[in-house]
């Protein structure tokens, strides 16, 4: 057994039930992109996390000791992309990155956007020409320091 397996056992289980990444985010007390992150193996539970994940998805208490240990995040099955929606997400990083960088630059000096203290919100736009996703990244400016 190891983490890929309590993904999926978790994932075959929200299918076949119907459960929702919102209803399972207030269940555990965080947000839907935490912890759909988490149940899809790309953060670490706290015991009390788990706990409740586990229930809601059956899982036994050595498949739930699983979901609090440290991922190796950042694992997608290839270097570029081949699902549609994640290669827009690459291709939106090639084409404006630059520009992300250039502009984070300008307003901050030299230094990076933090995943670590970070936050994500998902939300749908109704819009008569056809809804919208607007996804808003929030992390922590961390600049390079000199020693």
């Amino acid at each position: 057994m190891n983490r890929n397996d309590i993904t999926e056992k978790i994932y075959e289980t929200k299918v076949r039930k119907g459960i929702k990444w919102a209803d399972v985010a207030k269940k555990v007390g965080q947000s839907k992109e935490w912890v759909t992150a988490a149940c899809l193996g790309q953060m670490t539970m706290t015991p009390a996390q788990a706990l409740v994940v586990a229930k809601i998805f059956g899982l036994t208490k050595e498949e739930a000791a699983w979901l609090q240990v440290v991922p190796y995040k950042g694992s997608l099955p290839t270097a570029v992309p081949t699902d549609p929606l994640i290669y827009r997400w690459y291709e939106i990083v090639n084409v404006y990155g630059a520009t992300i960088k250039e502009l984070i630059h300008e307003e901050f000096g030299d230094g990076i956007m933090s995943a670590i203290d970070f936050s994500m919100d998902i939300v749908r736009e109704p819009d008569p020409k056809g809804d919208r996703v607007n996804v808003t990244l929030s992390g922590k400016f961390l600049p390079y320091k000199t020693y």
